[in-house]
């Protein structure tokens, strides 16, 4: 039996926007978060010309343009500079994987995975159907991703073999490089069949039993997985190789069109994190003192301490015409006023739904018709 649904899936995409209180808003999917210099170059370009003039990061390692003037345009754009390989496939391309894999840490780099399953995924006509909210999920063993209870995805153990993941579990079952794509999409294809109107494996009763049984695969007693992560890593991060990663985080996960541009002159790819912030990696040592020194300035965070990094918040006002209140200018102003306690995590929310709520310990400010109301719910 699967959960109740009001209506269509209408999570939005690059083709299939939502339409919000100040206008369209367009989703690129990014598996693994990668992006190119030249595409954050097109996206920027986009910004300025075709929506509010921001790029906001989403959890999923993607990015949305709001206020979109012509989706239709938007979407050309980005599928000439490669970012739209599939529009039959477009919203399903939901893909995590441990940001500095194969660079720093992890116990298997996860990155040829990301490349694999993505093409694919896109290539199975069946899957096309999933719900644009299923979540894939591959974590090189450092544990940061596997708390966010992917539909489906690995886990990388200390002998190099993966434990599959059935909604943020582990099930006892072990793969291989060579088998975890294939088992990947067989789960994904099961779930597609079993799912009803469920737009999540998790919703199912039984659902990963009954997919891991469908699978055939022998399995263990499962291992416990690490909880959610607070955030993921800010600041300088020196490589094995002797290179560096830059770690930057964002005021509300919101990148402006100018820093966009800034960004593409570094001519490095880039790694959009699940915890809307951006890592540039491979930098000689050079060339990340000068990218610190000229972007901070502009408003890449690299002070873990930063008040910022402590506070989330919602859309709100006036982009969303369910909100009570701007909550980000609100925030903002709590922030400057030195309101945040530290080390506490606050996020702001312009009604009862919350959206945008990272997990974890966090304090709430929702709004209401009478202020804001402040509590901790934990996570």
């Amino acid at each position: 039996m699967s959960s109740p649904r009001s209506g269509p899936d209408r999570c939005p995409g690059a083709l299939q926007v939502h339409v919000a209180a100040d206008g369209p808003l367009a989703r690129v999917r990014l598996p693994g978060g990668l992006i190119t210099a030249p595409q954050i170059q097109v996206l920027a370009d986009a910004a300025h010309t075709l929506g509010n003039g921001e790029i906001e990061l989403t959890s999923r390692g993607n990015l949305q343009l709001r206020a979109v003037a012509d989706p239709g345009e938007f979407a050309r754009r980005i599928e000439d500079a490669g970012l739209l390989p599939s529009t039959t496939h477009e919203r399903v391309r939901n893909i995590l994987a441990s940001p500095l894999s194969g660079r720093i840490g992890g116990h298997v780099d996860v990155r040829p995975l990301v490349t694999a399953l993505d093409t694919r995924l896109c290539a199975d006509p069946a899957l096309a159907a999933l719900p644009g909210r299923i979540l894939f999920t591959l974590d090189d063993g450092r544990g940061d991703l596997s708390g966010l209870r992917g539909d489906a995805g690995v886990h990388a153990l200390d002998d190099g073999r993966l434990a599959l993941i059935l909604a943020g579990a582990d099930t006892g079952a072990r793969l291989t490089t060579d088998t975890a794509v294939d088992t990947l999409l067989d789960a994904a294809r099961i779930f597609g069949e079993i799912r009803g109107d469920a737009w999540r494996l998790h919703e199912l009763p039984d659902g990963p039993a009954t997919v891991l049984a469908r699978l055939g695969l022998d399995h263990a007693d499962p291992i416990a997985l690490p909880d959610a992560v607070d955030g993921g890593p800010i600041g300088w991060l020196d490589q094995p190789d002797g290179r560096v990663t830059l770690a930057a985080g964002l005021a509300f996960g919101t990148l402006p069109a100018r820093l966009a541009e800034f960004l593409a002159a570094v001519d490095h790819p880039l790694v959009i994190t699940p915890w809307r912030s951006i890592l540039i990696p491979d930098l000689d040592e050079g060339v990340a003192e000068q990218v610190v020194r000229v972007l901070a300035p502009m408003g890449l965070i690299f002070d873990a301490a930063s008040p910022y990094l402590q506070v989330s918040a919602c859309t709100g006002r006036p982009g969303c015409a369910k909100s009570l209140a701007d909550v980000r200018s609100d925030a903002q102003a709590a922030i400057a006023a030195g309101e945040i306690p530290a080390g506490e995590r606050r996020h702001w929310s312009g009604c009862e739904r919350r959206c945008g709520r990272p997990r974890g310990e966090i304090t709430d400010v929702v709004a209401t018709a009478d202020g804001y109301r402040v509590e901790n719910t934990g996570s």
